[in-house]
Formats: C-alpha cells, structure tokens, sequence
C-alpha cells in the first residue's frame, strides 16, 4: 500500500488499515520507514488536534487497566470515541511481552466506538514505546477524540509520557502514603491529578487517608504549575465511583489549559521534544549501523572486559574516532 492509501483508510476509520498503520510506523525496516514518514506527514496536516491526549502511571498492581476501563465505558456513554494505547514492558531476556491488556479491557476492547493497542515497550525508556507519539496521530486522524497513554508503570523514567499527553494522572493504592518516601518525587511534581484506586470496602478509609497524605505531600513540594494545584482524589473502578469526579478534574484542567494559550504551548513542546527524540533515535542507529564504527566498538568492548578501559573511556574513544573519520 502506498502511503495515500494508508492515510485514506486511517481517515476512514478502517480497523484493518489502521492496524496495519501501527505495525508500519513501528518497523525498523527503512523502506517500511519512508512510507511511515510520508503516511505521517500526510495526517499531521488533519488529524483531529483538538483531541484530550491523557496520560495514566501507577505502580503494577495499582489498577491502571480497570480504571481505564471504567473510565472509557462512560466516555463512550457520553459520546466520545476513545483509543488507548497501552504499553507492556518488555522482557530483558526474551524481548517478549504479555500485552495483555486487551484480557484486562474486555469490555472497552468490544466497544465498536473505542479502541485498545497493546504494544511492547521494547526496552525504550519511560514507560512508553518509542513510537507512541506516531501511534497517538494516528488515533487522531482515526476520529478517536480522547486518546489514552498507559504506561508500563511508576518508575525513574516512567515520566515520558507527561511530555506527550496533555493531562498526566498518577494512579495510587490504598496506603501508598506509608512508603510516600519511596515514590519518585518527579512523578509527583508532573502530575496534574494523583487518584487513590480501590477505595470501596474494607479499604475505603484507608483510600482516603492516603489521599490526605498525598494531598498534604504536594501543599509542601511547591512545583511550579503555571497556576495549577494537582487534584488528589478518590476512586473505585469496580462500583464506578470517582470516576465521573476524576474525568470532570480532566476537563477542568483542559479548561485551564486552553486559557491564556497553554495548551497550544504544551502542543509545541510536544511536537520539540519528539524532534529531540527522533534525531537522538536516528544518530543512534546510524552510529551503530556503520561498519566501521560496529568494528571499532567491538575493540573497544573486549578493552573493557579486559579491564584495559573504563567504559567512558571507551565511549569517548569511539566517539572520537567516529568525528575524525
């Protein structure tokens, strides 16, 4: 298929074309790579800006993928078209991953108006795939007006997706606030809203006293946010409750976004740090593609399994002879 032919079908909402629009732009391989760029650059031009792009983190076990659940079942109710892209980590030892999520949304993965993408993260830092950004236009350009970004969880670099999404919402469980030292303060300070999962039964008290833990945590930490106070509310997936209180914290924040031009600011730091990305991705696999370069690095290697260089050293080296060549 020419890329034409790709971006008609994405406007049309073909599932099949759209499905294999994702495997294209997630290829390596560099004729599937130059339909990709010319396919994005088509829908770049009318895919539906105007989306909600939110981002939802949280420890495994949390409770990501039934909150999303629940939270798109009513979104579908109220009209909207809703995707979710959501990422499982990748093994170090096999490359595999469970992408299960589609088992974990059953209901939202029938849904003829919503849409779940399970993709690997393929050892890619902060909790996302390296192409969630092209996934994310196209979901646009699909028609799905509300795009969700799952990440593999709350980790050291699990704050990408705060730089793509336009809402960032950090998922905890029920006495979190006993090991409030252990979760990343960065994750924290990105945050728009933090939402205590599973508080119905035995753990509703609790739900809410984490709550007022976190909320005390973030009257101390004192982030910059243009003006914006993070939310720190309470939900349960399981008797849809707080979810309505937590969509409409979404759309308060959008409201603040859209004021003064905020989130056409937001959108031009997006579309920056995606160039950022690229050209990291791209001198990285020019640099390790070259011949000369693959040759050298392998000297270099065994100098430092032998103990003959620090890794730095090594690095500096091959950067070095790869500037002079």
């Amino acid at each position: 298929m020419t890329a034409a032919e790709y971006a008609a079908g994405v406007r049309g909402a073909d599932r099949t074309i759209l499905g294999r629009a994702f495997t294209l732009v997630e290829s390596r391989k560099p004729a599937d790579r130059a339909v990709a760029e010319e396919l994005l650059q088509l829908l770049s031009r009318d895919s539906n800006h105007n989306a909600v792009r939110l981002g939802v983190t949280g420890a495994p076990g949390v409770g990501k993928s039934t909150f999303i659940e629940a939270l798109g079942k009513r979104l579908i109710a109220q009209g909207h078209r809703v995707a979710v892209l959501a990422v499982d980590p990748s093994s170090e030892i096999s490359g595999g991953s469970i992408l299960g999520d589609k088992t974990r949304m059953p209901e939202l993965s029938r849904s003829a108006q919503a849409l779940v993408r399970p993709s690997p993260s393929g050892g890619a830092l902060g909790g996302v795939h390296n192409r969630t950004r092209e996934a994310i236009l196209l979901c646009e350009a699909a028609g799905f007006d509300i795009v969700i970004v799952e990440t593999v969880g709350v980790g050291q670099s699990e704050t990408q997706v705060a730089s793509m999404t336009d809402c960032f919402l950090v998922l905890i469980g029920p006495g979190a606030g006993d090991h409030l030292q252990g979760i990343k303060r960065g994750v924290i300070e990105l945050a728009d809203a933090l939402v205590v999962t599973k508080a119905d039964g035995d753990s509703a008290s609790l739900a809410e006293n984490t709550r007022q833990e976190f909320a005390h945590a973030l009257e101390l930490l004192h982030a910059d946010r243009d003006g914006w106070q993070p939310r720190v509310l309470t939900c349960s997936s399981l008797e849809d409750q707080g979810i309505a209180e937590t969509w409409a914290t979404v759309a308060e924040h959008r409201e603040f976004l859209l004021s003064n031009n905020r989130l056409a600011e937001r959108r031009r730091q997006q579309r920056l740090r995606w160039f950022h990305e690229v050209v990291d991705a791209l001198l990285r696999e020019r640099f390790l593609t070259d011949p000369t370069t693959a040759a050298r690095l392998e000297s270099l290697a065994a100098q430092v399994l032998r103990g003959e260089l620090t890794p730095s050293a090594a690095a500096q080296a091959a950067l070095s002879a790869t500037s002079q060549a």
